[in-house]
Order: structure tokens, then C-alpha cells, then sequence
């Protein structure tokens, strides 16, 4: 009895460690599993997307503080300034036309000059750090990030609010140029992809002599390459993926894809309650009476 104790409790040994090895493994990998507690600059741009813009500002400007060399931080700022202004405009609304000619009939809006010289200036500083930080490292993916958004958001105010066509295709060019350096150094910075799928659908959705004419000038288009690129972005990007979500609604109200665009709508509303843009579209849709 006692040699049979004795082996039974030493032959328990390898089989307790073996058990004990599955246990830490499950909690390593458990723990490595757990999204980490999002930045505040994560928190800044969801804030944005809910249209809390003060809120927005708060964290992007703690975000700053504990990241004083960091482009993204003044980046962010300029990004609630541009949202904000599209919000008072009621530009935001209004991206979800359902026609080109709608589109090109667009009226240009009278930005209010503080915030115009506010939004240049957080762009200024992003810019100017994010090229200090090239200097250092030419891959660095933050400089990188910065500086596509930064050209993004610059097209997006000369088209939204000032109506200039041809300076926002400039800029949509930059922001893709700068968007193809990132990408290339860190491929799974998804929230890159959406300068290109922008620039792809917007070209894509031109008339064939203009498509024709810009392709000349560097600037390529294909409307279903740039839907890929923002979906891409809306399933695996960080700070923009929601920003992809709205643009794909907007393709699919204009594309007549009333079950996609209700879906994106749908799921948009969930995550950004206060939101008041996806109800009114979502009934405006159901409205139409479309299946």
C-alpha cells in the first residue's frame, strides 16, 4: 500500500504540471486576448464620430500632454475642428446624396474664420512635428499616419465647405502618396487604406473623360477597388474605421444598396447613439419605401 501510494503521488506529479502548464497558458493567453484600455486618442476620435466635440477636445489635448512630440495629438484637434464645423453647417447631413448632379450642384459655405485659422494651425503643428520625427526615422509610423490625415483633412475642407474641386483632388493626391509610404513600411495600419479608397471611388464615380483626364495627372480611379479599400478599413482600422462605416453608407445610399446602407446605418447608430445623422438617414431610407 505504501509503494503504491508513493507511486501513485509521484506519477500524479508530471500529470498535475501538465495540468498546470495548460492552466498558465490559457491565462497568458487569455491576458494577451484583452484589448488594451483605449487611448484617449482613441477615445477623441470616438467622441468625434458621436459628435461630442468638446469632449473630443479634451481627450486629444490630454492625449497631447503625454505626448508632446506626437503629431496625432494636434492632428486630432484639427480633425474636431473640421467635424465641428461640418456639423454647425449641416455638410455632414448632406454628404448623402443620391446623384452626381446633386453632388456638383452643392452649395459653398461660409466657414467661420476663427475656426478656419484654428484648424490651419493644428494642422501647422501636426505637419511641422511629423516631419521633425521623418528626419529621425522616415518610417515612422505616427509621422506617417499624421501626414496622410493631415492632407486628408485638408481635402476634405476645400471640398465640403469651399467647393474647390481641383484643390481637394490635390490634396486627396497627397494624402494617398503619404497613405502608400505608410502602408508600405507598416502594412496593418489599415486606418491608411482609406486615403486610397477615397481617392479610388471619388475618381472611380467621375465621367469617363474626366477619369480619363485625371489618370493623366496621376491620379487613378476605380469605384469598386475604392469600396473594397473602405471596407477594409471599416473592418480592421483603429481611429477612422468609423469614418470608413459613414463613407460606405454614403456609397451605398448613392449606389441605390438600400439593404447595405440600412445595415451600416443600423450598426452606426448602435455604436454612436447620440449621432442624430444615422436615425434621419435611416428614415429617410425607410421613407423612400425602397425594399
Amino acid at each position: 500500500m505504501r509503494d503504491r501510494g508513493k507511486n501513485g503521488f509521484l506519477t500524479s506529479i508530471p500529470r498535475c504540471t501538465g495540468r498546470l502548464a495548460v492552466v498558465i497558458l490559457l491565462v497568458l493567453a487569455t491576458a494577451h486576448a484583452v484589448e488594451p484600455d483605449p487611448s484617449s486618442l482613441d477615445r477623441g476620435f470616438r467622441r468625434l464620430y458621436d459628435l461630442d466635440f468638446t469632449g473630443a477636445q479634451k481627450e486629444f489635448e490630454t492625449w497631447e500632454q503625454e505626448n508632446p512630440g506626437n503629431p496625432m495629438g494636434p492632428i486630432g484637434q484639427a480633425s474636431g475642428v473640421l467635424f465641428s464645423e461640418l456639423n454647425r453647417l449641416g455638410v455632414l447631413e448632406s454628404q448623402f446624396y443620391e446623384s452626381d448632379s446633386a453632388f456638383s450642384g452643392r452649395k459653398k459655405y461660409q466657414a467661420d474664420a476663427e475656426q478656419r485659422a484654428r484648424f490651419e494651425e493644428q494642422l501647422a503643428r501636426g505637419e511641422t512635428l511629423a516631419k521633425t520625427r521623418l528626419t529621425h526615422d522616415a518610417h515612422d509610423r505616427d509621422a506617417l499616419l499624421g501626414m496622410t490625415v493631415a492632407a486628408g483633412l485638408r481635402a476634405d475642407y476645400a471640398a465640403l465647405i469651399e467647393k474647390r474641386s481641383l484643390a481637394s483632388l490635390h490634396y486627396t493626391k497627397e494624402s494617398s502618396a503619404w497613405a502608400d509610404q505608410l502602408l508600405a513600411a507598416h502594412p496593418t495600419c489599415h486606418d491608411g487604406r482609406l486615403a486610397g479608397g477615397i481617392s479610388q471611388y471619388i475618381v472611380g464615380s467621375m465621367a469617363a473623360p474626366v477619369r480619363w483626364f485625371l489618370r493623366l495627372g496621376g491620379v487613378p480611379g476605380d469605384k469598386a477597388h475604392g469600396i473594397a479599400e473602405l471596407q477594409a478599413t471599416a473592418a480592421q482600422g483603429r481611429l477612422l474605421a468609423p469614418f470608413a462605416r459613414i463613407l460606405l453608407a454614403i456609397a451605398y445610399v448613392r449606389a441605390k444598396d438600400v439593404p447595405r446602407a440600412r445595415e451600416e446605418l443600423l450598426s452606426l447608430q448602435k455604436d454612436f447613439p447620440n449621432n442624430q445623422l444615422f436615425p434621419r438617414e435611416l428614415a429617410r431610407l425607410e421613407k423612400s419605401g425602397t425594399p
